[in-house]
């Protein structure tokens, strides 16, 4: 399937809606049943003041989801402050989202604004919320019911006037029947609570997200890999992305940096991806392809492990494999250069004896 020959969207797909901001389209461009509910809910959400918490997996895309609600709010152009409570030490908590005065502790030579200064009259995405001590979950549960802060070492409260998006990797309610999360601030915090599907859920979308980064690869890369082997979607359709669309990018830019060709080939992948397909179809069917083309890719994908064999078979001797071939030594010599093989990777290791 090549970036030509992708399927067009369907007319209830986010493209064709005028909610959305023009640069967001490829984001929010969906396949996915899940997904474009879930890109319905944002739509209700967005424009209103509400507080929202953003559920699922690491890597399934709430960061994006977040900047997405604040894109499409009155705040828009106001400041997103992204906070990874999870890289904050414990220590630092409090002084990071809250600020100080001057003389707070020592150290503090100045006053400081924290996180919820900047973020005033924008929004603050709260990420991995789950990882913060039970002493801050109290003091983060007063600023959202009372809607104001102090800086650490300061007396006068002050107004926040601060849209919350939180998010979590780990199950909240969970938490809070083991004693780990406090209810009133899971209650605070779920008032709009948005679910994010795994991308195991939504691999229909991958056929799109791999070409949509292989647009992106050869912009940044100089590189022109316009194709994708069948048998490469058909395996990262098939495979579990425990570390889902952050996965997904670094095995595509990992595959794009060590292919050779104009098309991204199986062989540029981890074999551990393709362990799940059945041995006896390598060939995935794509039915939005003529039969000539599936052909074509089925004859070259038999071609290249024919040849991959063969090496193996005569551990790299062009004379004996193109004998066996019954074709001349040039005419291998093309063929591996069409397929990028190296007939070096099939030779036997020389050892050295001392």
């Amino acid at each position: 399937m090549s970036i030509q020959n992708r399927r067009p969207l369907t007319e209830d797909s986010p493209a064709h809606d005028d909610f959305w901001n023009p640069d967001v389209l490829k984001v929010v461009n969906t396949r996915s049943p899940q997904m474009r509910q879930t890109f319905e809910k944002v739509k209700s959400v967005a424009p209103t003041k509400t507080t929202v918490l953003l559920l699922g997996d690491t890597g399934v895309g709430k960061g994006t989801l977040a900047k997405l609600i604040h894109q499409h709010s009155s705040r828009k152009n106001e400041a997103f402050i992204h906070v990874h409570c999870g890289a904050l030490p414990d220590t630092l908590v409090e002084s990071e989202l809250f600020g100080y005065e001057k003389g707070a502790f020592t150290g503090a030579v100045k006053r400081k604004l924290g996180r919820f200064d900047n973020a005033q009259k924008g929004t603050i995405f709260l990420d991995e919320i789950n990882t913060i001590s039970s002493t801050m979950q109290i003091k983060l549960q007063q600023v959202l019911q009372d809607r104001i802060f102090q800086r650490v070492g300061g007396e006068s409260p002050i107004e926040a006037d601060v849209r919350v998006i939180a998010a979590s990797n780990s199950d909240l309610q969970q938490m809070c029947d083991q004693g780990l999360f406090r209810k009133d601030l899971y209650y605070r915090l779920s008032v709009f609570p948005l679910e994010i599907p795994s991308l195991q859920q939504r691999s229909e979308d991958i056929p799109d997200w791999i070409y949509y980064l292989l647009d992106w690869f050869n912009k940044h890369y100089f590189k022109d890999i316009q194709d994708v082997e069948p048998i490469v979607v058909k395996a990262l359709q098939e495979y579990a992305w425990p570390g889902n669309i952050r996965e997904l990018e670094n095995v595509i830019e990992r595959a794009y940096i060590l292919e050779t060709t104009s098309v991204l080939r199986a062989e540029s992948f981890p074999q551990e991806l393709f362990s799940g397909i059945n041995n006896s179809s390598k060939v995935a069917m794509d039915l939005t392809q003529p039969l000539a083309e599936v052909r074509r890719q089925g004859v070259e994908h038999l071609e290249r492990n024919y040849l991959k064999e063969l090496l193996t078979e005569h551990k790299g001797r062009i004379n004996r494999a193109s004998e066996t071939a019954g074709i001349t030594t040039r005419q291998l010599h093309k063929l591996l250069t069409k397929h990028g093989i190296r007939k070096e990777d099939f030779k036997e290791p020389q050892y050295v004896t001392t």
